[in-house]
């Protein structure tokens, strides 16, 4: 069974603890599941879709119905109070392109319960064969709506949120392709204090930290896994190594997904490839910002 976690009331101090731009009214309820509620509903912990640095994200289905993402938290040395935290800063956070936080389960293991959007990961529908194309479109949807959630977490929340992992397992697809992001990361991340403000210069454009260049690097990363239809785990490298390539223009034709076939927009394509070599160039200095590639591809 699971208790209904209340919100923050207008006086707490949770309040002044995280807040984006754009709350309104109390915050929403969350489900505190049991911990067997949680290994009933991911089929003993055999539903894994991925695997990250803080364990395992599964699949699962509620008896009450509820389809949801289960995210393991590891990071057990950060406490019962840090991971409460982690809960209320998550369920602050609202935004089209983010998953939300369902509930939490903690004991001797904690999870994180999120949304589970119809249509599941980008990943599938980029590696199943049995799954229907995307169109050139809802790519270009797609990549538009990371980075707004991008935007939105780092220039719109304080503090700003620049501990995410990006890749097709992390993006989530709801019943009208509309992209959701996930594979947020309080617990565990290297010089994070939860609850503790930071500079919205860490993401600015020339004030770039090293978390905000990973986190644009990989933004590069999954644009070209939207253009290639090329799996980032096992390509990425050679991908990234291709498009910062001189000549590489002129194999675009030989590297698009042929899911796509010629359904797409020529100058859009290079557009696009032009936003993921920028985000992908390696040095101390990043050429862009979030802010100025979210401007960009609205643009294109």
């Amino acid at each position: 069974m699971y208790q209904l976690v209340s919100s923050c009331s207008p006086s707490s101090s949770c309040i002044n603890q995280c807040y984006c731009v754009g709350d309104t009214g109390p915050l929403p309820f969350v489900r505190r599941f049991s911990l067997e509620d949680i290994k009933r509903a991911t089929g003993g912990f055999r539903r894994i879709i991925s695997n990250y640095s803080q364990g395992s994200v599964y699949k699962a289905q509620f008896r009450d119905g509820l389809l949801a993402l289960v995210k393991e938290v590891t990071a057990l040395h950060e406490g019962k109070d840090a991971f409460l935290q982690e809960v209320k800063l998550l369920r602050r956070l609202h935004h089209r392109h983010l998953v939300s936080l369902r509930g939490f389960a903690t004991g001797p293991e904690r999870f994180l319960v999120f949304e589970y959007p119809e249509h599941g990961s980008l990943k599938e529908h980029l590696n199943d064969p049995l799954k229907t194309p995307l169109s050139w479109r809802t790519r270009l949807q797609i990549a538009i709506g990371v980075t707004a959630a991008l935007e939105y977490l780092n220039f719109f929340c304080e503090p700003p949120i620049n501990h995410v992992s990006i890749s097709s397992s992390n993006v989530l697809l709801d019943e009208n392709f509309v992209a959701k992001l996930s594979g947020i990361a309080f617990l565990g991340s290297p010089g994070n204090h939860i609850g503790m403000s930071h500079s919205h210069a860490s993401c600015s454009e020339g004030h770039m930290d090293q978390d905000c260049k990973d986190m644009i690097f990989q933004l590069g990363v999954l644009i070209l896994e939207l253009i290639t239809g090329q799996s980032s785990e096992k390509e990425g490298g050679n991908l990234v190594r291709w498009v910062q390539e001189s000549k590489f223009i002129g194999s675009v034709d030989k590297i698009v997904d042929p899911d796509l076939g010629n359904s797409y927009d020529s100058k859009e394509l290079k557009s696009l490839l032009a936003v993921a070599r920028f985000c992908t160039k390696t040095g101390d200095k990043p050429t862009v910002s979030i802010q100025l590639i979210l401007r960009y591809l609205q643009g294109k």
